[in-house]
């Protein structure tokens, strides 16, 4: 039962919970009418203390075909903890309003810590460069739509992979399931942090590779996770410029990768995926996007108790 379950860390879902959340989301995408009355009377509030687009609108957007309604911001000065009021208290209050809360802040850990005084369900919607297990979601449920299922794949990972939170929460998950292989690509200053090696690949004997050309491995991919290089994560402004071009993905490139391959983004993206790749119908990233509505419909309804 997922009903009142906290979702801070992919982890938090046993594999089962995630082919169930898969699952409805699925139907959910099928015959989304047959579900736009189930949280009726239900409120969701949106706590953003870091700017979002498509996660915070596909949460509301969520929440109000399931029939419910949303309250919150998205922009924290418009809030009391300009004021010096704590995260607790914040939390405090608004879970004696609402029926379930979807958090994004740059701190990480604060979301967990905002579970804990809260009276009702806590998503992470993005804690920092910790975790975004519903964007884990919104990919799992891409890849299951698109390539049938979650094993024997050979994921790459390219870009950002240091501080991608999105990319360090889908690593977690796929390597839960049978067979799969992870090569990840960066430059060496953004690359896989030393604690998915050794706290979750090799504990798990899941088959791994670390490189720095993309043409020496997209041959190789089932699905191919672009990430773009954020600026908002670098200390020195010169790193952030001498780095954000390195790992640009065009037709060329395209050109060596499997016809069954799928790439996926979570957005926004800025100049990593050539506008000439979205023509290609390997290229899943808008397809992923509505897929994450679904997911979080799946979500929202199991937590709340709707179904």
């Amino acid at each position: 039962m997922l009903k009142g379950r906290h979702l801070i860390e992919p982890g938090d879902l046993s594999v089962s919970e995630i082919d169930e959340i898969c699952s409805l989301a699925e139907q959910m995408n099928v015959d989304p009418g047959a579900f736009q009355d189930v949280c009726r009377g239900k409120i969701l509030a949106t706590l953003f203390f870091e700017p979002s687009t498509r996660t915070r609108l596909s949460f509301e957007a969520a929440m109000l075909h399931l029939g419910g309604a949303v309250e919150g911001f998205a922009d924290a000065s418009y809030t009391s903890s300009t004021k010096g009021e704590t995260l607790a208290d914040t939390i405090r209050v608004v879970s004696s309003y609402v029926d379930v809360i979807a958090m994004r802040t740059p701190k990480e850990g604060a979301a967990l810590l905002a579970s804990k005084y809260s009276d009702c369900p806590v998503i992470n919607a993005g804690d920092g460069g910790h975790s975004h297990p519903t964007q884990t979601l919104t990919d799992l449920v891409t890849i299951r739509r698109l390539l049938g299922g979650f094993e024997n794949l050979t994921v790459g990972f390219c870009g950002d992979l240091k501080f991608g939170r999105t990319v360090h929460s889908l690593t977690q998950a796929l390597s839960r399931y049978k067979g799969n292989t992870f090569v990840f690509v960066s430059p060496k200053e953004l690359c896989v942090p030393d604690y998915l090696i050794k706290n979750v690949l090799e504990p798990r004997n899941v088959d791994y590779t670390i490189c720095e050309k993309m043409e020496d491995v997209i041959s190789s991919f089932d699905v191919l996770y672009m990430t773009r290089v954020q600026k908002e994560r670098f200390f020195n402004e010169q790193d952030y410029i001498r780095l954000k071009d390195s790992y640009i993905l065009n037709k060329e490139k395209m050109r060596l990768a499997k016809k069954h391959m799928i790439v996926l983004h979570p957005l926004p993206r800025v100049n990593e995926i050539a506008p000439e790749v979205d023509d290609d119908p390997r290229a899943a990233y808008f397809k992923q996007v509505k897929f994450g509505m679904y997911a979080r419909m799946a979500l929202i309804s199991k937590v709340t108790g709707c179904l």
